[in-house]
């Protein structure tokens, strides 16, 4: 009995071990905090991440009491807002730069239903008619409770995207379809914001057409544009952008910017108090703030089935968004983001905030970049800024009552200007890709026409329908010509002999689908060749239907082996399979040339003419329509020489493009620092 007590127990604590190394591993992947939080650098990174954390509670506060107005709710809400998403991102989101919080788009989508169940012709409250909570009227909380319903619903749906592992298919959000989006959307909140730059009363307009249907309301009443809140929001759009550009001119000369945003809310609020603009001027102003943070209460569940196509619209505008400078933070300091993490994260930060009166939250590109110009090292900042915000909320918050509206506005339209330059996107796509650029202007006309949302689902499936019909089918390399090159270099007495060439034959047109891919297998080429001193052994082809072939004109031994990675090594990428390009193969293919650049790997290009030619291989199959299709893709696809030279800088002692492999082969032959042929691999 004792010995079989013993296994028993040996047994049970074996399990038990196992079980606590399963949960530790998994609150280490789904809780990123405490991967960095114990690793902290404290004497290196907590005065930078203070500095930038100062500086970004100063704007969440600002887009703050934007947003909120922007989402048809009380200014105080967007400071809630401010405050719990960031601390659930903290905890969950893997973005060390991300700056979640209020945001214009997902704002204006729940705006459309907070006016639809709400309306503000129902408004029929004084300011002694308070609902006891917050100190706030019933139709201020029914607002709230239908803002807060769209983001418990949205990050709902973010939170099931994670549990099916959807993250993946983020792939199909190409950078035309996520810039046109957000312009589009940027565009829509400058309109919706004339009203309070112009100080007219308007109701709201939303729907198909909206847009154009405010402008020609706007026309109509022009005669009721309030003179005083016009000069006030002209001149704060001018300080505002002002400021804002020297600051951005000398952001490297000095480490704190001018928070302009702070001072003008300041400077407005105090003339607005002692010239009591609002009554003599009837300057619309911000009102009353509650002095405290809000008791958990759940949304009210009744108005989701109502708020359904909103909380679609906020899942997938705010998730595109935030993945996007989440990446591209990931990118700029070398690190990795889980796009289901990023779900996770981001839905988390929509349902548990939505029990504490929060508008929907996603990460913001203004709030983003001022962490990237203060040197913010992790999310310690945004912490940082919670507790700054908390200080707002307690002490500062009841001064802001006589903020003028315009002014909130002005913010709003000037914050807005990282997106709307994104205007400037179409001579590149213009110049690179036809096909890009034409999804660029039709999903903006959607986005304009109706809804963010709807302009990304267009876009979505425009994407999708024209590579079906651009992409061809795979191809493999014809192994052939390979051999012929290498025998004509093995028969040559007096040819310079190169200490590494590696070959690799794109096969695929390079677009969106296959160039995350492509560029995965190549350096995983390249870093085994580092790792390891057996380059001249056969190694398996790669799954992008690529092949690399390395040359020699000797055996791989002793001294020349053990050279082999001291010496700079060439790769030519044999062009001839690939047809056609979009934006994203060749910034991948221009991302390929500086990582190589970095490695001190020489980087030439291969059969790039300056024209595509159509050869017979293209009607090969019974895929007509497919070859339909590409033939049109080819007469306004642009060169590939000429989209890399203008969508990178190319600098090298060396031509990077060649016509053919042996002119290619020719031009290393050239330069004497390259040794003769030791190594031969073929891939």
């Amino acid at each position: 009995m004792t010995g079989a007590k013993r296994k028993r127990n040996a047994v049970c604590r074996k399990i038990q071990a196992v079980r606590f190394e399963d949960i530790k591993i998994w609150c280490m992947r789904r809780l990123p905090i405490l991967k960095w939080m114990p690793v902290y650098n404290w004497k290196e990174n907590l005065i930078p991440d203070t500095i930038s954390g100062m500086m970004l509670a100063i704007q969440q506060v600002t887009q703050g009491l934007a947003f909120a107005i922007l989402s048809s709710v009380h200014p105080v809400f967007g400071l809630y807002g401010s405050f719990f998403p960031v601390i659930i991102y903290g905890i969950f989101g893997m973005g060390r730069h991300v700056a979640t919080g209020t945001f214009a788009l997902t704002s204006l989508i729940s705006a459309n239903a907070v006016e639809r169940l709400v309306p503000s012709a129902s408004a029929n409250f004084t300011t002694n008619n308070n609902s006891g909570v917050l100190g706030l009227s019933e139709f201020e909380m029914q607002r709230i409770g239908v803002a807060a319903a769209v983001s418990f619903l949205g990050g709902i749906i973010q939170v099931l995207m994670f549990m099916l592992q959807l993250g993946s298919a983020t792939f199909l959000l190409t950078e035309p379809v996520i810039s046109a989006m957000t312009t589009g959307a940027a565009t829509h909140v400058v309109t919706s914001q004339v009203k309070y730059l112009l100080g007219m009363k308007m109701p709201y307009i939303s729907g198909p057409l909206g847009f154009f249907h405010i402008y020609a309301y706007i026309f109509e009443n022009i005669r009721s544009v309030q003179l005083e809140a016009l000069l006030l929001s002209l001149l704060s759009i001018a300080v505002l952008v002002l400021v804002k550009e020297l600051n951005e001119k000398f952001q490297k000369n000095i480490k704190v910017v001018l928070p302009i945003d702070l001072l003008l809310i300041i400077a407005t609020s105090v003339a607005c108090y002692y010239a009591d603009m609002e009554y003599v001027y009837r300057l619309e102003v911000v009102g009353h703030i509650p002095e405290r943070l809000p008791s958990p209460k759940p949304p009210p569940m009744n108005v989701l089935p109502e708020v359904v196509t909103e909380a679609f619209g906020v899942a997938l505008v705010g998730y595109v968004a935030s993945l996007a400078l989440a990446q591209d933070s990931a990118k700029k300091f070398k690190y990795t983001v889980d796009d289901n993490q990023e779900f996770l994260a981001h839905g988390l930060s929509n349902v548990i905030p939505s029990f504490f009166f929060c508008i929907p939250s996603a990460a913001a590109m203004g709030r983003t970049a001022l962490l990237y110009s203060t040197g913010a090292k992790t999310q310690v900042a945004c912490l940082i800024s919670c507790a700054l915000i908390l200080v707002v909320i307690y002490a500062i918050g009841p001064m802001l009552y006589w903020l003028p509206m315009c002014v909130l506005a002005s913010i709003i339209v000037v914050g807005l200007k990282g997106m709307l330059i994104q205007f400037r996107d179409l001579k590149k796509y213009w110049n690179v890709d036809k096909v890009d650029w034409s999804i660029w202007v039709s999903t903006y006309v959607f986005t304009i026409c109706f809804a963010a949302n709807v302009g990304l689902l267009y876009g979505v499936l425009c994407t999708i329908v024209i590579v079906i019909f651009r992409f061809p089918r795979a191809k493999t390399l014809n192994l052939k010509n390979m051999k012929e090159v290498e025998y004509k270099y093995k028969t040559e007495d007096n040819c310079e002999s190169i200490k590494q060439v590696n070959i690799v034959s794109v096969n695929n047109p390079l677009v969106f689908l296959n160039a995350r891919k492509f560029h995965a297998d190549l350096i995983k080429i390249i870093q085994k060749d580092n790792r390891t001193s057996q380059a001249c052994e056969d190694v398996n082809k790669c799954e992008q239907n690529t092949f690399l072939c390395s040359f020699s004109n000797g055996s791989c031994h002793g001294e020349s082996l053990q050279s082999c990675h001291s010496e700079r090594r060439v790769l030519i990428l044999d062009c001839s399979g690939l047809h056609f390009f979009d934006y994203t193969g060749v910034s991948v293919l221009l991302q390929i040339y500086m990582d190589c650049k970095n490695r001190h790997i020489d980087v030439f290009l291969a059969h790039c003419k300056g024209k595509y030619q159509l050869t017979a291989k293209l009607f090969d199959g019974l895929y007509i329509l497919t070859t339909l299709a590409m033939l049109a893709c080819l007469f306004i696809a642009a060169s590939l020489i000429k989209a890399m030279q203008y969508g990178g800088n190319l600098e090298s002692e060396t031509p990077v493009f060649f016509e053919s492999l042996s002119s290619a082969i020719d031009a290393i032959q050239i330069h004497s620092n390259y040794s003769k042929f030791s190594e031969q691999s073929e891939v």
